[in-house]
């Protein structure tokens, strides 16, 4: 595995913790150059020290994917270092943005879920898309949740949806130019932003799984670096649920 992402550079957004900075750990063990986007500047940086230790190359870059002109300004500082191979789309809005039945929910939220998920999914793979080469990927991170439709998680579960939706259109569209897009839907995962759900919803997962247990952010790592690699060059538009068998696609 150490080899199967040899010299490629990989743009990873929402790297600074839970599932993001697990795939960095990941693709830099796979021989990826790095480049780690997110919001949180400081745990960012420490992300990014802490691989640039370990013998990585590592860019970080602040984002902010509510923000145009932010997603903008991140991608013309990846531009300066050259092109890129490969673009996570990990980043999202999902701490705090459960627990409330659809007729009780705030619309600003909404709004907001979807700015950062749906919209800001599209621009970061929009601003991406001249740097990618022919062979190049982009794999959207969605979620379970939409293929289930989890309860008092509206807005959450729509947008992870529209992320597939999306992820399909994307194939068609980038196609012509040699870029493969693809898409993950993990399951619930035991990383910092679920810290919030109720013990309930973790214990549905657990107990539900064909594989029963907690899904940990190492157990999604390899489809990721798969969809990155050139073991899948002629995959495209393809949803890849990760879940344990919780759902089955």
């Amino acid at each position: 595995m150490s080899a199967l992402l040899a010299g490629k550079r990989i743009v990873i957004t929402g790297a600074a913790r839970g599932l993001g900075q697990s795939f960095a750990r990941a693709a830099a063990d796979a021989g990826a150059r790095l480049v780690l986007c997110d919001i949180l500047e400081q745990p960012l940086q420490e992300t990014a020290a802490t691989l640039s230790e370990q013998g990585a190359e590592v860019d970080a870059v602040t984002i902010d994917l509510a923000d145009p002109a932010s997603i903008e300004q991140a991608f013309a500082r990846i531009a300066d270092g050259g092109g890129i191979d490969g673009l996570v789309n990990n980043a999202a809005l999902a701490t705090g943005v459960g627990g409330v039945n659809m007729l009780d929910y705030d619309i600003e939220l909404w709004d907001r879920v979807m700015r950062v998920n749906v919209r800001g999914t599209w621009l970061v793979s929009r601003a991406a898309v001249p740097l990618l080469p022919r062979g190049g990927k982009i794999v959207n991170v969605a979620s379970d949740t939409a293929l289930w439709g989890a309860p008092n998680l509206l807005a959450y579960t729509a947008s992870k949806g529209a992320v597939i939706a999306m992820t399909r259109s994307m194939a068609r569209e980038l196609g012509e130019r040699g870029i493969c897009v693809n898409a993950i839907a993990p399951g619930l995962t035991r990383v910092e932003a679920t810290e919030y759900v109720p013990a309930a919803r973790h214990q549905l997962y657990e107990t539900g799984r064909a594989l029963a247990g907690a899904q940990q952010p190492q157990d999604v790592d390899g489809s990721v670096l798969y969809l990155l690699s050139p073991l899948a060059d002629f995959v495209t538009g393809q949803l890849l649920p990760v879940n344990g068998g919780f759902i089955f696609n």
